[in-house]
């Protein structure tokens, strides 16, 4: 029988959503790196195992209303309407305020802390690739996902799609996640894990809140895809 540590962090995320927020307080890539096993990702970020094992049994007695979701069972159109209503949203709420506060932390403290003029660079990069992502999946490959299980649902064949076969934008989605992480990583890295200096204004400590709770949401956010929506999709499909 398998242990919980030889399962990959992505499968656990699946079996208790609340586990996520373990993940992201230890800095355990559970979206993009989550087919590591939970062993192999301790060992990455220097997280002692059995610390971390405890810290997940005890999530699992205390899971909020998220773990009973069950998006790995319900029809994908609630999944897609979830992602587009709670996290498409979210991203586009938060975009432009992110934006504001950055420009007047750069223009009060870029002088004497050149990091923040990198991280403002590195947010209007991630936020122009995220609005075009999203609006890929908003206007073709959601649809076609909706179309696709609508078509099945009613016992016909699913219509042929202008791509091929939906592993195709799938793996531009994904690609476009990887992207996107390695961006956050490279803010969260800069900005000491959004740490504030001692002397930062209440801008510049909002600047840094609102930017950590956007790489969770954003976390959240690829979980639910690459982890349940695409690989459900990617199997509906082969099996029509």
């Amino acid at each position: 029988m398998q242990t919980v540590s030889e399962k990959t962090v992505r499968e656990i995320a699946i079996e208790n959503p609340a586990s996520t927020r373990v993940f992201e307080a230890l800095g355990i890539d559970y979206c993009c790196g989550g087919r590591r096993t939970l062993t192999d990702a301790c060992a990455s970020a220097g997280v002692d195992l059995n610390r971390l094992l405890g810290l997940l049994d005890e999530a699992s007695r205390h899971n909020d209303e998220t773990s009973a979701n069950g998006w790995e069972t319900k029809p994908l159109r609630e999944l897609v309407g979830h992602i587009v209503g709670r996290h498409h949203a979210f991203m586009r709420a938060e975009t432009p305020r992110l934006q504001g506060l950055l420009a007047k932390v750069v223009s009060k403290h870029g002088p004497d802390h050149p990091e923040v003029v990198e991280i403002e660079k590195l947010f209007v990069a991630i936020s122009q690739e995220l609005a075009t992502h999203l609006f890929k999946e908003e206007q073709v490959l959601f649809p076609y996902i909706q179309k696709m299980e609508q078509a099945v649902s009613e016992g016909a064949k699913p219509e042929a799609a202008f791509f091929g076969t939906v592993q195709r934008p799938i793996s531009n989605m994904i690609a476009d996640h990887d992207d996107a992480g390695a961006l956050l990583a490279r803010m969260r890295g800069l900005s000491n894990g959004y740490e504030a200096p001692p002397e930062a204004c209440p801008t510049f400590v909002a600047a840094y809140r609102g930017l950590d709770e956007f790489e969770r949401d954003l976390h959240q956010h690829v979980h639910l895809e690459n982890n349940i929506l695409f690989p459900r999709a990617i199997a509906m499909e082969q099996a029509a």
